[in-house]
């Protein structure tokens, strides 16, 4: 129900006002007031979508009134009356945003005409507001999608030059030049936490946090210029932490700072190598923190070596990784290190692989040496066991995976292309991890998952194209865009063409 406020002098104008919109408008909440006073005082409460407002009136006028309303309730609109023509009236009515003028007196007719036109004006701007706000949800709503997906794109190289940039200028967090990963390792079966730990790392500063991942959640952080890089972290890290009163479990290792997503990928590997060691008392370190051995080997890089594992084992390299960690232990007889340093050197890149799997959705058994290694020839034989366990786990779980599941995702990405999917989502849906189905997915179709879904998108909206009748807005979010300056852009890019251009060529060859 709209609400409207009469306000004049004249008792007789505003009864005849009342009785003209009562009759023309019976939904009208009508009240009165007979000077601008009254009027502030019945503006509080009543709150009027529309103001019936005399010029010329004793003490406060009309302007001075419409004034005073107006700073407390911009909504509110204005029709002035009054008996004078004079421009200068109206002159400043419209610069108080009054929306229409009529003159004393009025036929009823006129009236109900100019009231009408300003009521469909209320009713055109609620409806706007109102799907701006549905909007403005499904884009918040969209955001985190996207936010989940760039994380994956960064940390597990599946970046695509045609829409890295349009998302991270979607996301609008104000980006540094310096940006650093944290880890976070949580407890068995505390997947219902994920959200409350979103919220406190958005508290604390600029961050893009990832999807969960097994038991480990990817956080992005944009350094702070005004906090110094381990302020910055041990405060995100303690807020973390509190999440929970119960730190068994718990653990945040924290990748070094770098200077270009590009290189984003490095600090997530040394802030998962630095979850290596979960017994410590304080529940987060640092990778610089790490110490280094205290009897160096020459010719022996652990860093270099533990940065080439990662790839190694998500691309399924199994055979160059049991062939170079022989060629490891044998390094390590040559050049005289005790068997149980050895051991130890190993035992930590089977820890690596062991986590990655993890990250993939495969959960091989711990990396555990069943008995106290005497020689380097009961290493070898005892490593190669543990290594072919794990490669058996990857076969086991890319078994599970029959050969027309990528068919099914990709089918079913095409028919919901216009939702808001991701690969979190198709992920839980098909109950495998989001990197493995990426992976998966250039492997056997040979394009990225966030390629194919753009594809599907714009082939969708060229179709719609075709339709005179539907604005681009309608259009982008038909196909699954919640914001028309994105989806340009991701058009133009892709297609070589704005899609007012696309549309205008497609309509003329079509004619």
């Amino acid at each position: 129900m709209k609400r409207l406020l009469i306000v004049d002098d004249e008792q007789i104008v505003r009864e005849g006002l009342h009785a003209i919109l009562l009759k023309n408008f019976p939904e009208l909440e009508i009240e009165e007031a007979k000077n601008g006073k009254i009027a502030l005082e019945k503006a509080d409460s009543f709150m009027p979508d529309l103001v019936l407002m005399d010029i010329k009136m004793p003490g406060m006028n009309g302007l001075e009134t419409i004034q005073k309303m107006k700073e407390k309730n911009q909504n509110s609109k204005f029709i002035m009356i009054s008996a004078y023509a004079e421009f200068e009236y109206a002159q400043s009515a419209m610069k108080l945003g009054v929306n229409d003028y009529l003159l004393k007196p009025s036929k009823a007719s006129e009236v109900v005409q100019t009231v009408s036109k300003v009521i469909n004006k209320i009713k055109e701007e609620r409806r706007s507001q109102q799907e701006s706000i549905i909007q403005q949800y499904a884009l918040q709503k969209a955001l985190t999608i996207v936010e989940t997906d760039v994380v994956t794109q960064l940390l597990f190289d599946h970046v695509h030059e045609v829409h890295l940039d349009e998302l991270v200028e979607l996301l609008g967090t104000p980006m540094t030049n310096e940006k650093f990963v944290i880890s976070v390792l949580l407890p068995q079966n505390s997947e219902n936490l994920y959200a409350e730990i979103k919220q406190r790392a958005r508290k604390i500063g600029n961050t893009w946090v990832g999807a969960l991942y097994g038991r480990q959640i990817p956080i992005i952080v944009f350094r702070q210029k005004a906090d110094s890089f381990r302020h910055q972290a041990i405060t995100l890290a303690r807020e973390i932490l509190s999440v929970s009163r119960e730190r068994e479990g718990w653990f945040i290792g924290i990748g070094n700072v770098c200077d270009s997503l590009e290189y984003i990928r490095q600090s997530y590997q040394e802030s998962l190598i630095a979850t290596k060691n979960t017994s410590l008392p304080v529940k987060y370190r640092f990778y610089s923190d790490i110490p280094l051995e205290d009897k160096r080997i020459d010719g022996y890089n652990p860093k270099k070596l533990e940065n080439q594992f990662f790839d190694q084992i998500r691309n399924g390299q199994w055979q160059n990784i049991i062939k170079e960690v022989s060629e490891l232990i044998g390094f390590f007889e040559n050049k005289g290190v005790q068997v149980i340093e050895a051991q130890q050197r190993v035992l930590e890149l089977l820890w690596i692989a062991s986590r990655v799997l993890n990250e993939m959705g495969i959960a091989p058994e711990t990396p555990l040496y069943s008995f106290q290694i005497n020689d380097f020839r009961q290493l070898r034989s005892e490593t190669n066991q543990l290594l072919n366990q794990m490669w058996q786990s990857h076969i086991e779980y890319h078994n599970q995976v029959e050969d027309d599941t990528i068919k099914q995702i990709r089918q079913y990405i095409i028919d919901h292309s216009h939702e808001e999917i991701s690969l979190d989502s198709i992920a839980q849906k098909y109950e495998l991890s989001p990197i493995y189905i990426s992976k998966l997915f250039k492997e056997q179709l040979g394009v990225n998952y966030i390629t194919f879904l753009t594809e599907c998108r714009l082939e969708k909206a060229k179709k719609l194209m075709l339709n005179p009748d539907k604005s681009l807005k309608e259009i982008t979010f038909e196909v699954g865009y919640q914001d028309p300056n994105y989806f340009s852009k991701v058009f133009r890019r892709t297609v070589g063409a704005s899609p007012t251009e696309y549309r205008k060529s497609l309509l003329g060859a079509k004619v």
